[in-house]
C-alpha cells in the first residue's frame, strides 16, 4: 500500500460518481475509472443486475472499455479507480491487463480480494504486480453501500 494524491481524490470522485448511477439503476453501488496519462479513458458502475451478467462488475467494464479505447488489451501505466476493494475477479482482470496501480475507496471483508479475504497481488508465481492503495474516500464509499443495503432491509 502507498499513499495518494490530490489526482487520486479527483478520480476517485468520479468513481463514486458512477457508484451513484449504479445506485440510481438499482444495482450494488461500486463504480469504476481507469486513467491513463492522467485522464479518464474509461468508467462504469455494476451492471450485473441489469444485464444479468455474473461478471459485469465495474471494474470490469471499466477495463473492456479502457482496452477499446486505447486499441490494447495491455493497459500499461493504467490506474484503476474502484469505490471499493476489488473481488478475485476483477484483481485476475487487473493482472492480465497488466494494469500498473489500483487505488480503491473501502475494504471489503466479505470479498475483498486484494488484502481482506485474499492477497492476490502477492501470490507467489504470478506474472505481474499492480502497486495498490486502498482507504482512498473509504467513508463516501462504504456510506453508498451503506445506504444502498439499508435500503433493501
Amino acid at each position: 500500500m502507498s499513499g495518494f494524491d490530490n489526482a487520486d481524490l479527483e478520480f476517485m470522485q468520479a468513481a463514486l460518481e458512477e457508484a451513484r448511477a449504479a445506485a440510481g439503476r438499482e444495482e450494488v453501488p461500486v463504480g469504476a475509472v481507469v486513467a491513463v496519462g492522467g485522464k479518464i479513458v474509461a468508467r462504469a458502475g455494476n451492471r450485473t443486475i441489469t444485464t444479468c451478467d455474473p461478471t459485469a462488475h465495474a471494474e470490469i467494464i471499466a477495463l473492456r472499455e479502457a482496452a477499446k479505447q486505447i486499441g490494447n488489451h495491455r493497459l500499461l501505466g493504467a490506474t484503476l479507480y474502484v469505490t471499493i476493494e476489488p473481488c478475485a475477479m476483477c484483481a485476475g482482470a487487473m493482472i492480465q491487463a497488466r494494469v500498473e496501480r489500483l487505488v480503491y475507496g473501502a475494504d471489503d471483508a466479505k470479498g475483498g480480494a486484494v488484502r481482506s479475504c485474499l492477497a492476490i497481488f502477492d501470490t507467489p508465481g504470478i506474472n505481474h504486480r499492480v502497486k495498490t492503495t486502498g482507504g482512498v474516500l473509504a467513508d463516501e464509499a462504504l456510506g453508498l453501500l451503506r445506504e444502498f443495503f439499508a435500503a433493501r432491509r
